[in-house]
């Protein structure tokens, strides 16, 4: 498998194009990812309770006929929590996608992100679908589906399936109220590969748990956000088979896509100024130490030493002892930037010159090991920071 230059379009059969329409003051908006032939789909969303009509209606969508052709998106107004109307307007948003590319409305999928219970300006939809392309700025489109992110998000792989070569690529936006269990984030994932809609449904649920499943900024959850995965069969290569080796392959190239976004995701976190990597080991089974490593990067309490720069392991040990997992309290170890501060649940001396420096980078490195079995589990997330208390304080302002 080799990372390439790219983005949402690189598959064979796709473009895509971004804009400025209005939901926004200036920035890019409003996006569509289109294929050229009706493609499988699999999808994966909120845990929110509260559902947007833009995930309502892309479910339905997808459970007719088990294929899009498109994805449309606004950023800036989330159509959540807008009652009758919101569900009208995400419809509309939908018919009227579909009536611009002559296809069926439920080839298109609608997703929405941004402020809450504000009703979908279909002013700015017009606007938006009335300059956009086929073939527009496929680089807009990943630039279109930010709201507070400060980046965007992408990447491109490539892999030999079989005799073909197979493209897969992937954006995504999440900067605040990203927490574990799949909610708080958009990513769209295109492919080029020909593989059935069920076994694309089960690689995602596969990957997503020990992908975006495993990242946290706040522990909020959103009411908008989701997963989606393209494949339009383009190469035209043999239809992949489960328990196959092309499925290997393919499952190990959205592995690499999803991990990638779920970390430049948690880096991004609002207000971030850390990337905090935990790794954990030694647990009895492999979802115990996900939860301990999702435990430990979901603390407030880490989080807010990590910021200070504070080399104070208490805080890790207590969130280990919080995760909710069979433990030998006896014989835990944790290094924290490289440097071990915990052996055999007692406190091991470094030097305090090199910790500030280890802690002053922007990426932490946290390990965990609980010497209880094989299991294995890693969780990522960001420093608490002001910014975020800025950012979210004023963020209808």
């Amino acid at each position: 498998m080799k990372v390439v230059d790219g983005n949402i379009a690189s598959p064979l059969g796709f473009s895509a194009d971004g804009l400025h329409a209005g939901f926004k003051k200036k920035k890019l908006d409003f996006g569509w990812v289109v294929s050229e032939v009706p493609a499988s789909v699999a999808g994966v969303y909120t845990t929110n309770k509260v559902i947007a009509p833009p995930l309502l209606v892309t479910k339905e969508a997808i459970a007719k006929g088990q294929k899009l052709q498109a994805v449309v998106v606004n950023s800036g107004v989330a159509n959540s929590c807008t009652g009758k109307e919101g569900m009208a307007n995400a419809k509309k948003m939908q018919s009227w996608t579909a009536e611009k590319l002559g296809i069926a409305s439920d080839l298109v999928a609608v997703a929405s992100t941004g402020v809450i219970g504000e009703q979908l300006p279909m002013k700015q939809v017009k606007q938006g679908l009335s300059k956009i392309y086929v073939n527009g700025n496929a680089d807009d489109f990943a630039q279109a589906i930010l709201t507070t992110d400060t980046i965007s998000k992408s990447v491109v792989v490539k892999d030999k399936i079989g005799k073909d070569e197979v493209t897969m690529a992937g954006v995504a936006k999440g900067s605040g109220m990203i927490h574990p269990n799949m909610a708080t984030m958009l990513a769209f994932i295109t492919c080029d590969a020909t593989i059935s809609s069920q076994l694309l449904q089960e690689a995602l649920s596969q990957q997503v748990e020990t992908t975006f499943n495993q990242i946290t900024v706040d522990g909020d959850t959103s009411t908008n956000d989701m997963v989606l995965l393209l494949s339009n069969g383009c190469t035209q290569n043999p239809e992949i088979q489960p328990n196959s080796p092309e499925f290997e392959t393919f499952s190990r190239m959205l592995a690499y896509v999803m991990t990638d976004l779920a970390k430049k995701i948690a880096k991004d976190g609002e207000g971030a100024t850390k990337l905090i990597d935990v790794e954990v080991e030694g647990a009895k089974t492999s979802q115990d130490a996900r939860m301990v490593a999702k435990k430990i990067v979901g603390s407030s309490l880490v989080k807010t030493a990590i910021f200070g720069e504070d080399p104070n392991w208490g805080r890790l040990i207590s969130a280990v002892g919080n995760a909710g997992v069979s433990l030998d309290v006896s014989n835990i170890a944790i290094s924290l930037a490289g440097l071990p501060v915990l052996e055999a649940s007692s406190p091991v001396s470094f030097d305090e010159e090199e910790m500030r420096e280890q802690l002053s980078q922007d990426k932490i490195n946290i390990k965990v090991n609980l010497h209880q079995g094989q299991g294995v589990g890693r969780a990522w997330g960001c420093d608490l920071s002001y910014d975020y208390v800025k950012i979210n304080a004023l963020y209808r302002t």
